[in-house]
């Protein structure tokens, strides 16, 4: 039977607009071989958009996306455009409307790839990077007091709740169940004092209910050794897609950090969860959108 969805894409911006529809051909091509129909339609959201109507999307945007099955968003951002308008109106909103708390990075080295990490047959490093996508900084707890004076101060609060942690955390684990992987948790409690810890606890409250699911916890200096790294290695982006989905279409976004300079320690890292190593699984907390 021919399975039939309704998709939303939103190209976005700059390389989006080269990167997506060669996925819509990539994705029309998958629906041949597997019996999936896929019908488009598209939506001239992005920050030229903004120049425009003084709007990343119009007012009933998101009502409009709630008909879809998915959403397909590429890139976002522009000369001209900060990247805090483009983010909170329009990713953000987009996230925060249809819970979207799972934000899942595939790391893959391919046959044919030539990666700046050496020595490592192709399919030799393959984990899941794994980070919570609605909390943290994005609780949007803050503001700003006494603009334009000397005592002017600026606050971001991070938040996380429970309920936050122990979704993102099941679904690390439920992953790890299907792929026979294990479960790295890396945060910076040495340094924030209150969350970090918070996060740590309820990862171990979530573990003792997978007791058939190996965790490796780094202590000491190895959180922000190991998370530094994880930053470092995570270098995909993917478009949202419908509520409480995981199924993302990547888009390569290369972070500021040179990663040469890093990859000696990336590789004793690797080699600390080779095997059958992890989604990496880590709060929300500046890395990246």
């Amino acid at each position: 039977m021919l399975s039939r969805y309704k998709i939303a894409v939103i190209e976005g911006d700059g390389i989006g607009r080269e990167v997506v529809p060669e996925g819509l051909r990539v994705l029309e091509a998958a629906g041949r071989q597997f019996g999936i129909d896929f019908s488009w339609r598209h939506f001239d959201w992005s920050c030229e958009t903004y120049l425009k109507t003084g709007r990343m999307m119009p007012s009933d945007g998101l009502e409009q996306l709630r008909a879809f099955d998915a959403i397909y968003l590429g890139a976002v951002g522009y000369p001209g455009v900060p990247d805090h308008v483009s983010l909170w109106g329009l990713l953000i909103p987009i996230r925060r409307a249809f819970e979207q708390y799972v934000n899942l990075r595939p790391v893959r080295l391919l046959s044919g790839v030539r990666s700046p990490v050496r020595d490592f047959p192709p399919g030799e490093i393959d984990f899941c990077i794994i980070r919570e996508n609605n909390e943290g900084e994005y609780s949007e707890v803050g503001g700003r007091l006494y603009r334009n004076t000397d005592a002017e101060l600026a606050v971001q609060e991070t938040v996380f709740t429970r309920k936050g942690c122990d979704r993102i955390m099941r679904f690390a684990f439920e992953l790890a169940a299907t792929r026979k992987r294990h479960v790295t948790s890396a945060t910076k409690s040495n340094g924030i004092v209150y969350t970090m810890p918070f996060w740590d606890e309820r990862f171990k409250a979530t573990a003792a209910s997978f007791p058939g699911i190996r965790v490796a916890i780094p202590t000491g200096s190895m959180w922000s050794w190991l998370r530094t790294c994880s930053a470092i290695s995570c270098l995909t982006l993917a478009p949202r897609l419908p509520a409480r989905s995981a199924w993302h279409l990547p888009r390569i976004s290369i972070r500021s950090a040179p990663i040469p300079r890093c990859s000696s320690r990336f590789m004793v890292l690797l080699r600390i969860l080779r095997g059958r190593a992890l989604p990496i699984l880590w709060p929300r907390s500046g890395l990246g959108r």
